[in-house]
């Protein structure tokens, strides 16, 4: 058995939920657009790609979580902190359940991301 913390646990877990649903939905708006009629075909593309390759950043940094890798720690609360105003912009544009689920999240990967024994376990590594 690890002697990983449980923080630093939650917090991958987070962020490779995170890095899923975006290549998820990058997936899903680049096969919407190429099967579809988007207004703006390159637009839609950019989206579709920046989708995909932000969640796998978003992967890659939860692999490092996992392994207590020191350089995943910045990435992710980072990528914490800029999903706090996009859950408060769901909310008020009627996603309230997303927007409240993605709060939520961000709050338990900054949470875990942050803890002291997350801390440690970096360290000592």
């Amino acid at each position: 058995m690890s002697n990983r913390p449980v923080t630093l646990t939650v917090a991958a877990i987070v962020l490779a939920v995170e890095g899923a649903a975006a290549v998820l939905l990058g997936g899903y708006v680049g096969i919407e657009t190429i099967i579809g009629a988007p207004a703006d075909v390159t637009s839609s593309l950019f989206v579709a790609a920046f989708g995909v390759v932000a969640g796998a950043a978003l992967l890659w940094v939860a692999r490092g979580a996992l392994k207590a890798a020191r350089w995943s720690r910045a990435p992710g609360v980072v990528t914490q902190i800029f999903a706090l105003p996009v859950a408060v912009s769901l909310v008020q544009s009627g996603q309230g359940i997303i927007g409240v689920l993605l709060a939520l999240a961000a709050l338990a990967g900054l949470a875990g991301l942050l803890a002291p024994a997350t801390t440690r376990a970096m360290i000592e590594r």
